[in-house]
């Protein structure tokens, strides 16, 4: 059977996640240290678990909504005002999705045509470029540098767009960089789009996680709601990345876009996972995001001692001030990126992921995720100064 005639070329010439490729091995390594997939250490609240589980005791295992139940959805309403200023309508312009990756392939397959060209800050999120080819696109990658605090500038974002420009994907909080973007930056990005009939998919799952200032959504900026899918989910800011719960929120015609393939293909989202993550923003709500908050200062602690021990060891780092990954330059190694990561496993079994892993422009730097505990933030430390000494 010549099952390279038989698959689909497109997903043949995808190649896989550079991120998973470290942690396959890492798993395998007796007292490897990984810092290298970007999931919280913390463990969801046990208050969520318990709302999992009493969902389960009152025999809530059928089909929601494919929209997903209304209550979360309201809930989601309530969040989104009272923290960004965001107002959608729980009946038709909110879906709960599978995560907030689904969300990025609904945005996607509801807005694009063959051959539509997507914009896509480079570094950013290995998924976005596959999932544009996916649905049909040409994703464009737009160079970011540390000289702009990784930030898509309007000089870059007019000198990309043509006539084929259908949307751009605007993720801040920025993975892998942790790169911000302010009201400021904002605005001039959206200067440049008015007038447009570009789209914008702000993908904002790391909101929660600012360190200096609070996070401005693109969808709040004036004139923008109208041309984007905001994109955000549970995963990252209450530590549910095992529930795999997100959601979709843009205007009405859009939406019922995304859900009509989000019920082809998905159904909906699990219902313990949907009251699991309502719990999470009523109790959240009820207590001012206490627990959200004190994982973030922990973030944040672990984000500076990180921060200063690549600096001091020699190695060029940019100060991210959102999510939890640090994406300094190995340049002064002399060694790329992936050869950086190899010899660094092997010789001192810490497990990081290679820049170029987020588009080429990563290339010369890596991610260090420091959502890990501070015992091995120390450790690695220590192994990576050894093997940058033992280098020279």
């Amino acid at each position: 059977m010549d099952y390279q005639k038989l698959l689909s070329r497109t997903v043949q010439e995808i190649p896989p996640s550079g991120i998973r490729k470290f942690f396959d091995i890492v798993s395998e390594m007796k007292d490897a240290l990984s810092l290298s997939v970007g999931e919280p250490d913390f463990t969801t609240p046990w208050n969520v678990c318990e709302a999992a589980i009493y969902s389960l005791e009152r025999g809530q295992t059928h089909y929601s909504s494919n929209w997903g139940t209304i209550s979360l959805r309201r809930e989601i309403a309530r969040y989104l005002s009272a923290r960004y200023a965001l107002e959608y309508d729980p009946e038709d312009e909110i879906i709960a999705t599978v995560g907030a990756s689904e969300g990025i392939d609904l945005a996607l397959r509801a807005l694009l045509n063959p051959g539509d060209e997507v914009l896509v800050p480079d570094p950013s999120f290995v998924a976005y470029m596959p999932c544009v080819r996916l649905a049909g696109g040409v994703a464009v990658p737009v160079k970011t540098g540390a000289e702009d605090g990784f930030k898509i500038t309007p000089g870059q974002l007019r000198a990309a767009i043509t006539p084929r420009t259908k949307a751009l994907i605007l993720p801040y909080p920025n993975n892998p960089t942790g790169g911000v973007m302010e009201r400021a930056d904002l605005e001039a990005v959206a200067a440049v789009l008015r007038g447009s009939g570009i789209f914008v998919i702000a993908d904002e799952i790391y909101s929660e996680l600012t360190y200096g200032q609070g996070h401005v959504s693109f969808a709040a900026i004036e004139g923008m709601r109208e041309r984007t899918v905001l994109l955000n989910g549970f995963s990252k800011a209450f530590a549910m990345t095992g529930w795999r719960m997100g959601y979709l929120c843009a205007p009405r015609e859009l939406a019922a876009m995304a859900c009509k393939i989000h019920q082809y293909t998905i159904m909906c989202a699990p219902m313990q996972a949907q009251a699991a993550a309502e719990e999470a923003l009523v109790s959240g709500f009820e207590t001012g995001y206490a627990q959200v908050e004190g994982m973030r200062r922990i973030y944040d602690q672990r984000r500076r001692l990180l921060f200063k021990g690549l600096n001091d060891m020699g190695l060029d780092c940019f100060e991210p001030l959102g999510a939890f990954y640090l994406f300094p330059s190995i340049r002064s190694t002399g060694l790329p990126s992936e050869v950086f990561c190899e010899k660094l496993l092997r010789e001192e079994k810490v497990a990081i992921v290679p820049g170029n892993a987020f588009g080429a422009a990563g290339e010369g730097h890596v991610r260090i995720c420091y959502a890990v505990a501070t015992e091995v933030i120390v450790e690695a430390l220590k192994r990576i100064d050894r093997f940058i000494k033992s280098l020279k």
